[in-house]
């Protein structure tokens, strides 16, 4: 019994010591099924009510930010952009810009949102983090160039181009850009309808709903 003992105590301490590694293992891991908001909802509780958060605080729908955030990154919590190549294309050298995380937002953007929102510790590959900033830009983009906050279309166009290019309209010498647009608004509508056939479980607690 007590050989049995010491070996119990030995396989829970070393549970203890892994789980905090499986827990991030689990948070950090993109949904299995991307094409489905209620799927990514369950799948990922706590993202729910951190999206739910963005849209309280913004004015956002939440349709909106995660179509966007899954043309940007697909939900992964380290996505990159391209590598960039010199040397007639043989090289690699950096990356073509700074966006990073969930959101693929870029440094200079994302320092302008910790400065106006106080954010300090927001870190772009924390999915609260980057929905809330997403919020932030989409809210920014209504303000600054009267862009519906449900036009996923033009909000998109704005986060590619920036206020200042979707002002001068940049995004019309770039034909593969309005077709992703078009692909992001169309989402943003699957999603939309998706949503609300499980938002009252969301809400509720769609685990403990089943017990309901």
């Amino acid at each position: 019994m007590t050989e049995k003992f010491k070996k119990l105590t030995l396989f829970l301490s070393g549970f203890i010591a892994m789980l905090p590694l499986i827990m991030v293992g689990c948070a950090t891991t993109p949904p299995k099924d991307i094409s489905n908001l209620c799927n990514i909802f369950y799948e990922k509780d706590d993202w729910y009510e951190a999206a739910a958060d963005a849209r309280d605080k913004w004015g956002v729908p939440i349709h909106v930010p995660m179509a966007m955030m899954y043309q940007e990154s697909s939900f992964r919590h380290d996505a990159l952009p391209p590598k960039d190549y010199v040397f007639f294309g043989l090289i690699p050298w950096g990356r073509v810009s700074s966006a990073y995380g969930y959101s693929q937002a870029k440094t200079p953007t994302w320092a302008d949102y910790i400065r106006e929102t106080g954010n300090s510790g927001a870190d772009r590959d924390d999915f609260d983090d980057a929905i809330d900033f997403m919020g932030w830009f989409i809210y920014k983009t209504y303000t600054i160039n009267g862009v519906s906050k449900w036009d996923a279309y033009a909000q998109y166009l704005n986060y590619h181009e920036g206020w200042g290019g979707y002002k001068r309209r940049s995004y019309n010498r770039k034909p593969w850009l309005k077709k992703v647009a078009v692909k992001v608004k169309a989402r943003s509508l699957r999603y939309a309808t998706q949503l609300k056939t499980c938002e009252e479980d969301l809400k509720e607690g769609w685990f403990w709903g089943l017990f309901g």
